[in-house]
């Protein structure tokens, strides 16, 4: 089983790293990071739609029943998750293009897939992680894709900010606590497991830290926005007196 399970993310690996190099040759013209994008937005829209299915249809409910066995589905999701994990951790650090809490953040989740993998338990609450901290990936590289198209100063980019925004506060805040305090709470999962569910979501308040400061400056820019269109309407209504 553990032999299957190293050439199994091994080939996953191989998968996430291929489809990098094509879009790289398809898109000769675009960056290494849009084509890196592209990847983890693939992956994030992927690792949504498994584990919501795993969650809300397959089983088992995460809330209630942590600390159980490994389903062949949550097993696929984890070393799918595995192998992009590994590569986007290599190409970070490679390229050097995340600082140090994201990097925290990748090999976290790498260590926790793997110990899950051995431990052949908890599972539903690895891909109950999975789905909440990837919820907000499509909205993040769709971000970046303004910015880089020069689309991310209107509508579009106010309504992908404020859902963002919102997304991470309910999933990795709110959900993630409630998540984290079932864990906590229940007999069956090991400690170590315990442990790491503490540390993910002590990182996801280091992440809401750079958020709220985000969500400071965002709404200033709106206010000084507002501001100057009412100083341009006022001016323009006395230019018609005159």
């Amino acid at each position: 089983m553990a032999l299957q399970l190293v050439v199994c993310s091994l080939l996953c690996l191989s998968c996430w790293v291929s489809f990098y190099f094509i879009l790289c040759k398809v898109n000769g013209s675009r960056s290494y990071e849009w084509n890196c994008r592209l990847v983890t937005l693939v992956h994030g829209i992927l690792a949504v739609c498994i584990t919501a299915y795993i969650g809300y249809v397959d089983g088992p409910w995460p809330f209630t029943h942590p600390g159980t066995k490994n389903t062949p589905l949550q097993i696929s999701a984890m070393v799918v998750s595995l192998g992009y994990f590994i590569f986007d951790m290599a190409w970070c650090v490679y390229f050097r293009t995340e600082g140090p809490v994201m990097l925290a953040h990748h090999t976290m989740s790498i260590l926790g897939i793997l110990l899950t993998l051995w431990l052949g338990e908890s599972g539903i609450e690895s891909c109950a992680v999975l789905f909440g901290s990837e919820i907000t990936n499509p909205l993040l590289q769709a971000r970046w894709f303004l910015k880089q198209t020069g689309h991310y100063r209107s509508l579009l980019g106010d309504v992908v900010d404020v859902l963002f925004v919102l997304l991470f506060v309910v999933m990795r805040i709110f959900v993630g606590g409630t998540m984290l305090y079932c864990e906590l709470i229940s007999p069956r999962p090991r400690f170590f497991i315990k442990c790491g569910g503490v540390a993910m979501y002590a990182l996801s308040w280091v992440f809401m830290v750079d958020i709220v400061r985000f969500a400071m400056r965002k709404t200033k820019s709106w206010h000084k926005q507002q501001r100057e269109l009412e100083t341009i309407a006022a001016n323009g209504h006395e230019g018609k007196k005159d």
